[in-house]
């Protein structure tokens, strides 16, 4: 196996999370290319991991934590790391070592930038980005928010834990409409997927509903909001993770627009 930082050659795959067999992955737009293409310039990092033929199976993407979604000084972030788990397109990596010489080699690249530390985001369920995977390659748990744990690895005595930025604002209602409104990150491929879904099912209602798109990849909007990704409809959210079908979106407004009043 070989880590390898990400080349151009490998940008495009790296926006579809490695899934470009994926129709799916296809549908999430272009979101996660301008959020790359911003945070580059703020630090980003991205390595590849590809096997002994060359095939690419796994990617970490990280960040000064400054510029992520949740609170933090000196430390590096980890928003994704994906070890290609689909018996489809490129096939199973899983069980090679890959997310473990993927970790290792961004913690080395961070402690040489000057990081006192490396954090990142885990789910307490045993799916995607577990949290307990972190701890087993010695991070502890800094504070937790409902089935998600932001975990983190000092690598300097003075380093301090991050935080999660919590809940502050909701979208207005709009009377007459239904109101959905994205707040977009970018980061992620599956949740920006979520968003585009919900565009195209919004525009089939005309003027009974409003879909509005609010950029939260600065991390002032990230506080004045206190989520990165949401989606709301009629001012309840609606969890993005896994993505909800464009069916579910769209009978989700459909109840909304039926309970509005009637015109004419």
């Amino acid at each position: 196996m070989k880590i390898s930082d990400l080349t151009k050659e490998h940008e495009e795959l790296f926006f579809l999370c490695l899934e470009d067999w994926s129709d799916e992955a296809k549908e999430s737009g272009r979101h996660r290319a301008c959020w790359f293409a911003k945070m580059r310039e703020r630090g980003l990092r991205a390595k590849i991991a590809l096997d002994d033929k060359g095939v690419v199976g796994g990617m970490i993407q990280y960040l000064p934590i400054e510029q992520s979604f949740v609170d933090g000084e000196g430390l590096y972030f980890i928003p994704c790391i994906w070890v290609h788990g689909h018996k489809k397109g490129r096939g199973d990596f899983r069980g090679h070592g890959m997310g473990a010489e993927l970790l290792k080699a961004a913690e080395e690249d961070a402690l040489q930038l000057g990081a006192k530390g490396m954090a990142a985001w885990g789910l307490l369920l045993p799916f995607w980005m577990k949290a307990g995977w972190f701890k087993k390659h010695g991070y502890r748990q800094a504070g937790r928010n409902g089935i998600s744990a932001l975990v983190w690895k000092p690598f300097a005595r003075d380093a301090k834990p991050p935080q999660w930025i919590q809940p502050v604002k909701k979208p207005p209602l709009l009377p007459g409409k239904v109101a959905v409104t994205s707040l977009i990150h970018g980061w992620c491929m599956a949740m920006n997927l979520g968003h585009e879904r919900a565009r195209r099912a919004v525009a089939e209602f005309g003027d009974k509903a409003v879909y509005t798109a609010v950029d939260t990849s600065e991390k002032d909007a990230v506080r004045e909001w206190g989520y990165a990704d949401a989606l709301f409809i009629d001012g309840k959210p609606m969890p993005l993770g896994p993505p909800p079908s464009y069916e579910k979106i769209r009978k989700r407004v459909a109840a909304r627009v039926k309970k509005l009043p009637a015109t004419g």
